[in-house]
Formats: structure tokens, sequence, C-alpha cells
């Protein structure tokens, strides 16, 4: 009975132990992909960069994970995910849970230029909104800011 109790133990601590490190490798690939996708904006340009980014099957989409942009007015400039976004002002949108998330994105990317933001999104083809965690940066040079994110 010992046994069966601390092997118990062993699998729920493997258990969290390995969630702990996917949350980790989702963390490094929002950084790695929104970085990424900042490079383009100075090696190709802007407009290039926003098409890329608009691209459901372009290089900045990756399963769940993708890469929006939006300008410093909260103006989403590309969404490869939601097309009903562009162009709009997004700066009132609130989630369920009554949080401003594109005015959070504009505080971290004015404020220390890049950061993370959690709130809920609908995953790609849903309707409910799941918990998410995007990493916002502001793109530098450029009047705008990009991020990703991964559903918790």
């Amino acid at each position: 009975m010992k046994r069966i109790a601390v092997l118990g133990i062993a699998v729920l601590v493997g258990l969290i132990v390995c969630a702990g490190l996917a949350w980790a490798s989702m963390e490094g690939d929002c950084k790695a992909v929104v970085e990424k996708a900042a490079g383009m904006f100075k090696s190709k340009g802007k407009d290039a960069a926003i098409k890329a980014i608009n691209d459901p099957k372009g290089p900045f989409v990756k399963g769940e994970l993708y890469v929006f942009a939006v300008d410093m007015n909260n103006k989403v400039l590309a969404h490869p995910m939601s097309k009903t976004l562009v162009g709009k002002d997004v700066s009132k949108v609130k989630d369920p849970k009554g949080k401003f998330l594109f005015a959070e994105f504009l505080n971290v990317a004015k404020g220390k230029g890049s950061g993370w933001v959690e709130y809920m999104w609908p995953k790609p083809g849903a309707k409910e909104p799941s918990a998410k965690r995007s990493y916002i940066m502001k793109v530098p040079g450029e009047n705008l800011y990009i991020g990703a994110g991964y559903y918790k």
C-alpha cells in the first residue's frame, strides 16, 4: 500500500513538472516567434511583415500560436485568425472578465516595451473564450506592437 501511495505521488509530481515544462516551452515559442516577426519589419519592411502576419498559413502561425499586429492607437493591422478584427479600433474590447486586453497590451508596449498579459480569448475556430497568455512587444522603429500567445 505504501508503494502505491509513493508511486501515486511520484506520478503527480511528474505531471506537474511536465506541465511546467510545457508552459515554459510555450513561453519560449511565443517570444521566439514575436522576435522573428519583429526582425522581419527591419529586414523586409512594414508592408511585407504585415502581409506575412496576416497569412494564416504564413511563417508566424504554429498551430494555436500566431502573431498579431496592432498600431499604437490600438487599430489592428494584422490578425491571421480573425480577419474581421483587421482595421478595427480594439481599445474598448473586453474579455468576459471585463479586462480591456488591448489597452493592457498597449500599456506594456508603451511602458516596458515588452512583457506578458493574461486574459480570455477564443481558440481558433471556437466561440467560447479560454485562458490565454500573450507576449507583447513594441516593434523597434515602428509605431506598432506585436504579440503571440498560448492557451493555458
